[in-house]
């Protein structure tokens, strides 16, 4: 789920508070929109300082419109910048925030300010409904949410503000004015500060009150910064810890971007959840970095404070905080691996299950048209293929087909997609594309849908290069038409693989029911586990149905690869593995 230290379900998760941003490696840069690493980067190694300034925007709003009958709204916003065209280009998601009129949403949002251009944003609120709480934002189709608002501004207006803060009445679509008060949406704007260091801790609270009648609290904590303005943006909030009054939190990871400096003040609240999101506070205290590294020195704790009817005081209260672990260490960027050398190797598991249909019948999946036009599967290769070919330096590719009887007769799980008994890699991608189409002519569809095999292969693979070569970290795509057959198996495989240097991309095609599918993405909040127990170190799986992409925001590439940067660092600061030396411009300050 993103880049979370959680395992919870949606509402209760942590936010903000683990790894830094991992580079997006389908981003392209544009005048208005995102960052661009691979920009930045070729303009670094050659001395020259890039052509923009990265500002990061906190969004908040107030008195938003309430759409849900027994609860309130869940509201997510959406910016998009504006083209001299009129087309709105997505720049980023919040987070959902559950029933909530008031919501100060953590993710933040990167756009690349550039004085000399007159940069028109529109941002969008949405109201999630609850079927969609456990599905990543980035995937959620607009059309399917309830529209709360619309604010456009442009960023000069932000930045030029001695706050840095604007705030915008929410209107109709396209700037209607509402005879309904919609609300409105504050937007802050912070230059993004370029550094690898870090603070990773572990916090827990002792004697914390009790705010539920019938069983303890469950409480979280959310952090936020005090801007120079006097007020403040939060930055990140742990997951939920039900029914404790002691408790321990998963390790939280601030960058230097998100705390400012050792010395800048951060309030750290303390909440008791509730799923009516009437969250009450337990107690607070304002602390910095420094601050929390001594109360790890000294072992100490720091007394959780309420605010006191009496003006002015305060009544400090029996409960603490106190840190465990605190170390700051340098965090490196998925761009910072790339760039010194490591590599990710592309492998293909293609479907020839009976269910695709005759190749020869133009409704089947697997059909190849005369006249070019990609079919679901050649559309997949292609799309996913063309980015992540330029990551690996060989560009020699594993690829196989499974539940297909071969040219001996048998039904295989795992055969060489180029026909070869021995050799099971192809050149490039258009190998990957010739031998797909030969082997629609050797190969009978059959059946059952199996992944075991595919996935205990690629995990080999992945397995042995561990002893020779740790700059490689391999990504399989598995594209598929229905639903697996050998479920448990494949759990247990998954499991096993999540120890090895392997992301698996699985995209779906045709319209079957996919939804058992999505137990295999850790995105509902919960690892995989195998049959003997074992819980999943990392959850290394992204599945997406390829017709609700179409149908949706983003393109399928966006789709499965948005997570693939933080598998990769997560993997690599497992196991303690640090890029190479890195070329001296391409350091940060």
């Amino acid at each position: 789920m993103g880049n979370c230290f959680s395992d919870l379900e949606g509402g209760k998760q942590a936010v903000g508070g683990t790894q830094q941003r991992p580079n997006n490696i389908a981003a392209t840069n544009n005048n208005n929109g995102g960052h661009n690493d691979a920009v930045e980067f070729f303009f670094r190694s050659r001395g020259i300082q890039p052509l923009f300034t990265q500002i990061e925007l906190s969004l908040s709003a107030s008195n938003l419109l309430d759409r849900d009958i027994t609860s309130k709204s869940d509201p997510m916003a959406v910016v998009y910048a504006k083209k001299r065209n009129g087309k709105l280009e997505e720049l980023g998601r919040t987070e959902v925030v559950l029933n909530s009129l008031n919501p100060a949403w953590i993710e933040k949002v990167i756009v690349a300010f550039q004085f000399e251009i007159v940069q028109p944003l529109v941002f969008h609120v949405y109201d999630v409904d609850s079927k969609f709480h456990n599905v990543p934002v980035k995937t959620l189709k607009l059309n399917d949410q309830e529209f709360l608002g619309e604010a456009t501004c442009v960023l000069s207006e932000i930045v030029a503000k001695q706050t840095r803060s604007l705030t915008l009445n929410l209107n109709n679509k396209n700037g209607h004015t509402s005879l309904r008060n919609l609300g409105a949406l504050t937007i802050h704007a912070e230059e993004t500060v370029s550094s690898r260091s870090c603070v990773e801790m572990v916090v827990h609270c002792s004697h914390l009150d009790n705010k539920d009648l019938f069983s303890k609290s469950d409480p979280f904590l959310r952090i936020s910064r005090i801007v120079e303005s006097g007020g403040s943006v939060p930055i990140c909030k742990t997951e939920v810890v039900k029914d404790n009054l002691n408790p321990i939190w998963k390790p939280l990871c601030l960058s230097i971007q998100q705390f400012g400096s050792k010395d800048n003040p951060l309030i750290i609240e303390c909440f008791n959840f509730n799923s009516s999101g009437n969250h009450v506070l337990i107690g607070k205290l304002q602390k910095s970095v420094a601050d929390l590294e001594k109360l790890h020195i000294e072992r100490s704790g720091a007394n959780l404070t309420l605010p006191s009817p009496h003006h002015g005081h305060e009544k400090v209260l029996k409960g603490q905080l106190f840190v465990d672990q605190f170390c700051e260490k340098q965090q490196y960027s998925f761009l910072d691996y790339i760039s010194s050398g490591f590599e990710l190797n592309f492998m293909v598991a293609v479907d020839f299950t009976a269910s695709n249909g005759n190749p020869r019948n133009p409704d089947s999946l697997h059909y190849i048209d005369p006249s070019g036009k990609l079919n679901s599967y050649q559309r997949a290769i292609m799309e996913v293929g063309e980015v992540i070919q330029f990551y690996d330096s060989s560009r020699r590719f594993p690829a196989w087909g499974f539940g297909g009887r071969t040219i001996d007769g048998t039904t295989s799980h795992c055969f060489n997609l180029n026909g070869s008994t021995g050799a099971f890699e192809v050149e490039g991608v258009e190998g990957i594309m010739a031998a797909y189409a030969r082997a629609l002519h050797n190969v009978a569809l059959a059946g059952p849908t199996l992944f075991g095999p595919v996935i205990n292969t690629a995990a080999q693979i992945a397995g042995q290069s561990i002893s020779f070569n740790r700059n490689k970290y391999f990504v399989l795509l598995i594209i598929t038409d229905g639903v697996i057959t050998d479920l448990q198996e494949t759990k247990d495989a998954l499991v096993r693989a999540s120890d090895l240097p392997l992301s698996i991309l699985i995209v779906g095609v045709g319209g079957a029911d996919f939804r058992e599918m999505e137990v295999l993405d850790a995105d509902n909040g919960r690892r995989l586990e195998s049959s003997t127990g074992r819980v999943a170190t990392r959850d290394i799986v992204q599945f997406v149905p390829m017709r609700e992409v179409h149908s949706g925001q983003i393109s399928v590439v966006q789709a499965l690869l948005e997570e693939l940067p933080g598998q990769f660092l997560t993997y690599m600061r497992s196991r303690d593995i640090k890029p190479g030396p890195l070329h001296a411009a391409s350091t940060s300050a």
